[in-house]
């Protein structure tokens, strides 16, 4: 019954973070954000080509995913495991169906929206710390790859060094590593430094 809950809740949370906000947002607008871009369904594309009040509205949207995923799921009485894990497996199930949408072939974005949700749930704190970085990075170079660069290398030093359960830590440094995978294309970019960059608020 244990491992056939974490398997439920993972699936369920596979399904919530799969769908994909960027790409309705965009169909709202006529756009298939797919083609236009660096063809990322995610928060980064919507906000390079839909612009700030749409794409910071779709990375709220892809944060709330994987934090209903990570604090509701495991409140579905299936079993006696340690609702951490069964949070765990929430947050991962939505990060993954982020990542690789079962409701367009298997592509969607990046997972970092998702994964901050699913540690907005977890561990509140250092996810704070890790926005800070984040848009002071992402706002101060107009380049939202860098800031999500940033933030994934701080989160695991953030959690580490404050109170986490042992396998929160882990799944930062797994999340890391993860982060880095899926912006391997970014990084290359930003080694040449032909990486975009997206219009700030207050630049006309």
């Amino acid at each position: 019954m244990t491992a056939l809950s974490i398997v439920l809740v993972a699936a369920l949370g596979y399904l919530i973070g799969g769908v994909p906000t960027a790409y309705l947002a965009g169909r709202l607008r006529g756009v298939d954000i797919r083609t236009r871009g660096s063809g990322n369904v995610g928060g980064t594309n919507a906000l390079r080509v839909l612009g700030w009040k749409v794409g910071l509205p779709v990375m709220a949207v892809d944060l709330a995913k994987g934090y209903l995923a990570a604090w509701l799921l495991p409140k579905i009485p299936l079993s006696g495991l340690d609702p951490v894990y069964l949070a765990i497996a929430g947050g991962v199930g939505a990060v993954l169906g982020h990542i690789f949408s079962p409701y367009l072939g298997l592509r969607g974005g990046k997972g970092v929206a998702a994964g901050a949700g699913m540690l907005l749930a977890l561990v509140p704190i250092p996810v704070g710390i890790c926005a800070g970085v984040f848009f002071l990075v992402a706002l101060g170079t107009g380049i939202v790859s860098l800031g999500s660069l940033s933030a994934a290398c701080a989160l695991p030093l953030a959690t580490w060094f404050l109170p986490a359960h042992p396998a929160v830590r882990w799944l930062t440094v797994a999340l890391a590593v993860l982060i880095f995978w899926t912006h391997r294309s970014n990084i290359q970019r930003l080694i040449q430094g032909r990486e975009n960059r997206f219009r700030r608020p207050w630049e006309r």
